[in-house]
């Protein structure tokens, strides 16, 4: 086995947000496999906090700055006939920095994680290419075409990248999706879906680190009367924000009427004007970014995930059940995650009115919350590991049962 060439679209360290964690145990994976280098990008001063921890795990790395501004790249891929998230990650240092690597080091494999990267894969390199898409987005840009967003633009953009997901699947030894429900959407938007070899690896979960045993409840909100609703996540993020809002707007009323002091808590970094202009109404909290959200997860009654567009499988709804919560979700929300409703979470329409009847037994039995709160640990710590979700990472460069081993 030679080096190792890992592009990803953002610094993976540290791992706080749902590609961020993906692409981190991916690349702990990898360095247990050899010599790994790294190519990703960073928005800001913020996001090169984790260089100093990317630069012990790696062999060499580089950090291209992403200051392109989205109208520019916007204008870029028309003018390109490309995808804006292509010309929005492009990058003629990173690509430079690749070209440099490959003739430096031995590379035998590269492995690409989100399909941005795909591009700096040299179309003569003759090692390993494995590229994790994680989940489809052109059909995440297809979803909010049909929801009426910049339906041009979006539709527009999931055309060409279903275009790129396709180009990509034909030039790498394996194509990974994050559940079977997205490799079987992968597989259908293929023009000849036999000749790409699609795996499934899912998401993982640090189950030592979401542990309720080490995490107290946050004081604040255990001061208040509840019950308690907490939803999280990159609230910047469109889904994240459009779930949200609508806890805001359609649930919020309905509970407050039935519980007058019941309390929704929106924990993340980034929130955006929509949802900070809702801060402070009845039963609404607007948290923002907190060090560390353990503690708010801990405080929750009932953490909610009500998504109603959803790619992937969900860390947040992963990082709940490890802390033991009960979680209500949406089917969207649920994908990927083979949990039984009823045992693990309770799985609800996106409608108030029924979501507020799912959650009225719930909160009339805290034996009952508690109950599934410890079984969706438990189904956790069997079924998402990190170990056994990336176990097969090493055949799929060609290192065999020696590397599975070494990856776990």
């Amino acid at each position: 086995m030679g080096e190792i060439l890992f592009l990803t679209h953002r610094v993976p360290f540290p791992p706080d947000r749902g590609d961020r964690i993906r692409a981190h145990h991916l690349l702990k994976a990898l360095a247990r496999m050899g010599p790994v280098h790294v190519g990703c990008f960073a928005e800001s001063a913020g996001e090169r906090a984790g260089e100093a921890d990317l630069a012990r795990l790696t062999a060499s790395y580089c950090i291209a700055p992403r200051t392109k501004p989205l109208p520019l790249a916007g204008v870029e891929a028309v003018v390109a006939g490309k995808p804006v998230s292509l010309t929005a990650f492009h990058s003629r240092k990173l690509e430079s920095w690749v070209r440099k690597c490959l003739v430096d080091y031995d590379m035998s494999a590269i492995v690409v994680f989100s399909g941005q990267m795909g591009q700096y894969v040299p179309d003569d390199f003759g090692g390993r290419v494995v590229i994790d898409l994680c989940d489809v987005d052109s059909a995440k840009f297809a979803s909010y075409a049909d929801a009426g967003e910049r339906a041009w633009l979006n539709r527009r953009e999931a055309r060409l990248l279903t275009r790129e997901e396709e180009r990509l699947g034909q030039r790498a030894d394996a194509t990974l999706l994050i559940s079977e429900a997205e490799a079987a959407l992968y597989r259908a938007h293929l023009t000849n879906p036999a000749q790409v070899n699609v795996q499934v690896i899912g998401n993982g979960i640090n189950a030592a680190f979401f542990d309720p045993a080490d995490a107290a409840p946050q004081p604040l909100i255990t001061s208040l009367p509840g019950p308690h609703f907490v939803f999280t996540g990159q609230m910047d993020y469109r889904p994240n924000e459009q779930a949200a809002l609508w806890v805001i707007e359609k649930l919020v009323p309905k509970l407050r009427q039935r519980y007058s002091t019941a309390l929704f808590h929106v924990v993340g970094r980034n929130p955006t004007a929509r949802l900070m202009a809702r801060h402070g109404l009845p039963g609404v909290q607007v948290w923002g970014e907190v060090p560390d959200v353990r503690p708010f997860l801990a405080a929750a009654d009932v953490v909610l995930a009500p998504l109603m567009i959803a790619r992937g499988v969900q860390n947040k709804v992963l990082e709940a059940m490890a802390m033991a919560r009960p979680v209500v979700l949406t089917g969207d929300a649920a994908t990927g995650i083979a949990a039984e409703d009823g045992v693990h979470w309770r799985i609800s329409p996106p409608d108030a009115e029924a979501m507020c009847a799912m959650l009225e037994p719930l909160l009339a039995s805290p034996d009952g919350r508690r109950r599934m709160g410890i079984a969706a640990r438990r189904f956790v710590l069997d079924q998402h590991g990190w170990e056994a979700m990336l176990a097969p990472l090493g055949d799929l460069l060609g290192l065999g049962a020696r590397g599975a081993r070494d990856a776990a």
